[in-house]
């Protein structure tokens, strides 16, 4: 891989996302309050951006309740911090089918919805920036499927550019970072456009050194990116992103984990980020 290191840093701390992981770590915040209590304290340690989802605060299971991120977001506008808020668009494109020999009807997990109805907490809430997950892709549960189609996609970047959001493009392969290109192209999103490289997680693009230097290849030369592994890599893609040139996410969304046996939260993955940006001899910026 050609270093081109970035020298000008920016962290995004991904807080609580919406998997199960709030059942192996009492550190993954449930509540609107918990939320937006764990982004702040990450924007104290460095971070610039707060990538957040919302849960059901009292089972913890994934929620799109634009009440919720209505808390979440006054919560953290009204403190004394400043960190750019980044809320997901991603819910509402999952498909469960059944087993192989009964695919039909979908399962229970389903959550389809209309392009408008997936965006109704960004256009309440006009964070600085949310997501637009750039694809379709399998994830590692047996018979779920993440569905984007290039119809809805359109339909969501229109919007959400009408807003006056900045999508975060959340590409999990090369083929989304193609599509994402010819949105830009047709005008559906302004250009340039904000990237984010989601690696490792199964099945999109795996966290090897040759896959992120062929997406960062991929990206166009006046775009922005940053890019993540999940798990044990988390930390170690700290750097890897760095010398692409991209920036950095950490957060409880991605690992759990500080070290071997000791569980992280998300201020403590962000000083963490931190002092390897800094070791490299690389600034980190703030919002």
């Amino acid at each position: 891989m050609p270093l081109a290191m970035n020298r000008e840093v920016f962290v995004t701390c991904a807080v609580t996302g919406s998997g199960a992981s709030q059942e192996r770590s009492p550190h993954v915040p449930r509540s609107p309050e918990a939320i937006a209590a764990s982004a702040i304290a990450a924007a104290r340690a460095g971070a610039a951006i707060a990538h957040c989802h919302v849960r059901d605060p009292e089972t913890g299971a994934p929620s799109r309740d634009p009440a919720l991120y209505r808390e979440l977001t006054e919560r953290v506008r009204d403190s004394d911090i400043d960190v750019v808020l980044n809320l997901t668009a991603g819910m509402g494109g999952d498909l469960v089918t059944g087993p192989p020999e009964a695919p039909l009807p979908l399962a229970s997990g389903t959550d389809l919805i209309d392009a408008d109805t997936r965006l109704v907490h960004v256009a309440d809430c006009l964070p600085e920036i949310c997501t637009l997950d750039c694809g379709t892709m399998n994830f590692a549960e047996a018979d779920y499927v993440m569905t984007n189609t290039p119809g809805m996609l359109r339909a969501m970047g229109r919007a959400i550019t009408a807003l006056g959001v900045r999508p975060e493009i959340e590409a999990f392969d090369t083929g989304h970072l193609w599509l994402a290109k010819r949105l830009v192209e047709e005008g559906v999103l302004d250009g340039p456009a904000l990237v984010q490289l989601c690696l490792g997680i199964p099945w999109g693009a795996p966290d090897d050194l040759r896959t992120l230097q062929a997406m960062v290849d991929a990206i166009p030369q006046d775009w922005t990116f940053s890019a993540f592994s999940i798990g044990r890599n988390e930390l170690p893609f700290v750097a890897a992103a760095v010398l692409a040139g991209g920036n950095v996410r950490v957060g409880l969304e991605d690992n759990l984990w500080l070290a071997k046996g000791e569980l992280a939260t998300n201020e403590a993955l962000v000083e963490r980020a931190v002092t390897l940006v800094e070791t490299m001899g690389a600034r980190v910026i703030g919002p």
